[in-house]
C-alpha cells in the first residue's frame, strides 16, 4: 500500500469525508517525502504570515529553500505549475522575507522550489502518478 493511500485509507476507516484539505494535506505529505528523498532537510510546515503562507521551509545544501506544493488531479485546466501565477509567487516572496528577516537570514542564500503532483483518484483513492520538483521555480 502506497503512503498516500495508508493516510486515505485512515480517514475513510474513521468515516471522515475526503476534502480538497485532506487531498491537499496527503499531498503536501508526499512532497515532505519526495524532499528528503532528494536530501532535503524539513525546517517547517505551513508558515504561515498576514502576507502569505509557504507551504515547506526546508534546508537544501546551503540555501534556505521555501517550496510551494501544487497537487492536481487533472489537467483539462491547466498543470500544477500554471497555478503557480505571478500574484502567488509575490505572495510567497512577500511570505520568505518576513521569515528570512525574522529568523536573521537574510545575507544567507535562498531559492523558491515547487513540488508538482499529478495525481488522480480512483472512486476514494488518491493515486500518485508524477512528483516532479522543480528546483529555482521562481526568483525575487
Amino acid at each position: 500500500m502506497k503512503f498516500t493511500e495508508k493516510l486515505l485509507s485512515k480517514n475513510l476507516y474513521n468515516k471522515e469525508k475526503t476534502t480538497a484539505v485532506s487531498i491537499g494535506n496527503i499531498g503536501e505529505e508526499a512532497a515532505v517525502q519526495a524532499l528528503k528523498k532528494r536530501g532535503y532537510k524539513i525546517i517547517e510546515r505551513n508558515y504561515r504570515t498576514k502576507m502569505g503562507e509557504i507551504d515547506i521551509i526546508a534546508k537544501d545544501g546551503e540555501y534556505t529553500v521555501f517550496v510551494e506544493v501544487r497537487l492536481r488531479k487533472s489537467n483539462a485546466f491547466g498543470s500544477p505549475a500554471d497555478t503557480i501565477d505571478e500574484r502567488k509567487q509575490q505572495k510567497i516572496i512577500k511570505a520568505a522575507q518576513m521569515y528570512a528577516v525574522k529568523n536573521d537570514i537574510y545575507d544567507n542564500p535562498m531559492r523558491f522550489d515547487a513540488v508538482l503532483i499529478n495525481a488522480d483518484t480512483d472512486g476514494e483513492k488518491l493515486v500518485n502518478e508524477e512528483i516532479q520538483i522543480i528546483k529555482n521555480a521562481f526568483t525575487l
